[in-house]
């Protein structure tokens, strides 16, 4: 064993410098790899090795096999997706939690992850403006958080379902514009995609309280059983923002569960003349943001809060003799509210963030984020050729060509293979549109401008 603690002293402090010049110099790789699928497959051995290897050999073939293989996210041109950042003091706790490998089943098990997250995700609420009381916890994903609030919105609409399983009857609300998790959800606890209705949109791109409202009566009409809504601030191909505190009047007036899904807008609530983002969230039941989306926090850290931690821990208490807790009213058993048993110590890395950079560091990002949008919003719009197809309120901007879908796809593929950059598309309106997400926290107005630069003379 000390031969192995040497070893692995020697190669981190190696692997430290060697992240350390990939963070600061992550932008001289392409951003995406030069491969075809089934390249690495054929590149590595088909069998595990009979015998051990040093970590030096490991490593380096990590340098020449896998890491040529890897899509740089942490790239200052990614601007694909919702773009992240794994922040050096991010990066700290990973490693740190690695090292210690605790495990949160319940408080005794680990009582450092189950009063920690408590501690961070109060910090979070507070500075996103959210009802201080709200309860807390962290899963990996949204789709993992929202799955676990529609779980909770069924048990408070059907308990019986717990044990019978689903009637078929429930039906669940949500944005055309809304992420497919909300639909996989339904889809994972027995709601089933036949009762998630699709809420029609308006012109930009938010769902219509009106048309909630008519949609609810012709399921009662129907004898069917509404029970909850899920609206979405900050859409994820547009970043549009659902009037909610509309729709949460209307969840009201028919006691429907209210679930927010806030995991990207919800982070630019941080900035102080952001949080009209969550204006009307406290009508709701449940939300969740994703730290690791703009926060600045290494994937994967996703944040459930909700009004109702009594009927969230209802829908899934259910506890083994060999899990003997605390019986103290102070102890949180996080494994009572949640579908895993298991879970790592996410939150270190968000209570380093936090600290390092404070609440001014971030919102300093974030308001350089959006404004770098903006600024990209009037280069696009003084290029004839290009038309803006969506309000841009954060740091996500979607606009095409006046042009075929055909051409707009050339375009971006063309784009994206000179390794530059990564910009994805989506499609809005029937149309394919450029999708310009800016969210690393390496990247400049500078990388901005090289890659509208690169779209102009290539369009």
């Amino acid at each position: 064993m000390r031969k192995d603690i040497e070893e692995f002293r020697a190669a981190a402090h190696e692997a430290v410098d060697w992240l350390a010049e990939y963070m600061s110099n992550s932008g001289q790789y392409p951003v995406l790899p030069d491969m075809k699928p089934g390249d690495l497959v054929d590149r590595l051995p088909q069998v595990a090795p009979e015998h051990g290897e040093s970590l030096a050999n490991i490593v380096r073939d990590f340098e020449q096999q896998i890491f040529p293989a890897v899509t740089h996210w942490n790239h200052p041109r990614f601007f694909s997706y919702f773009a992240i950042s794994a922040s050096p003091p991010g990066v700290l706790a990973e490693l740190l939690t690695a090292g210690i490998n605790t495990n949160g089943l319940h408080w005794k098990s680990s009582p450092a992850i189950s009063e920690l997250e408590q501690v961070t995700l109060k910090w979070l609420a507070q500075w996103m403006g959210l009802p201080d009381d709200w309860f807390g916890m962290i899963h990996d994903t949204a789709s993992i958080s929202t799955m676990h609030a529609i779980a909770a919105a069924r048990e408070l609409a059907d308990p019986e379902a717990r044990t019978r399983g689903g009637d078929g009857n429930l039906v669940l609300y949500t944005s055309a514009q809304s992420h497919n998790s909300v639909e996989k959800a339904a889809m994972a606890i027995g709601i089933g995609q036949r009762n998630v209705r699709k809420i029609e949109v308006d012109a930009e791109f938010r769902m219509k309280p009106d048309a909630l409202a008519r949609a609810i009566i012709e399921d009662l009409d129907a004898d069917r059983k509404p029970f909850c809504v899920v609206a979405t601030a900050g859409t994820t191909s547009t970043t549009s923002v659902d009037p909610i505190r509309e729709i949460g009047h209307i969840a009201e007036r028919h006691t429907l569960w209210l679930h927010i899904d806030a995991a990207y807008g919800g982070n630019a609530a941080v900035v102080p003349e952001m949080q009209w983002i969550l204006d009307g969230a406290h009508r709701a039941q449940s939300l969740v943001v994703n730290p690791h989306k703009w926060l600045f926090v290494p994937v994967d850290l996703s944040v459930l809060y909700t009004s109702r931690p009594d009927i969230l821990q209802r829908a899934f208490s259910l506890t083994g003799e060999y899990l003997k807790k605390v019986e103290d009213t102070r102890a949180v058993n996080l494994m009572d509210y949640a579908v895993p048993l298991g879970r790592r110590f996410r939150s270190l890395k968000l209570w380093f963030v936090m600290r390092y950079y404070g609440r001014e560091g971030v919102v300093a990002l974030l308001r350089e984020h959006i404004r770098m949008a903006q600024e990209l919003a009037l280069l696009v719009a003084a290029d004839d050729r290009f038309e803006i197809v969506a309000p841009n309120p954060m740091s996500t901007l979607c606009f095409r060509l006046k042009s075929s879908d055909a051409a707009n796809q050339r375009l971006i593929d063309a784009v994206n293979a000179t390794g530059r950059t990564f910009v994805s598309l989506t499609t809005l309106n029937g149309k394919l549109t450029i999708r310009f997400a800016i969210g690393n926290m390496a990247t400049t107005m500078a990388d901005v401008e090289e890659v509208w630069g690169l779209m102009q003379r290539l369009a």
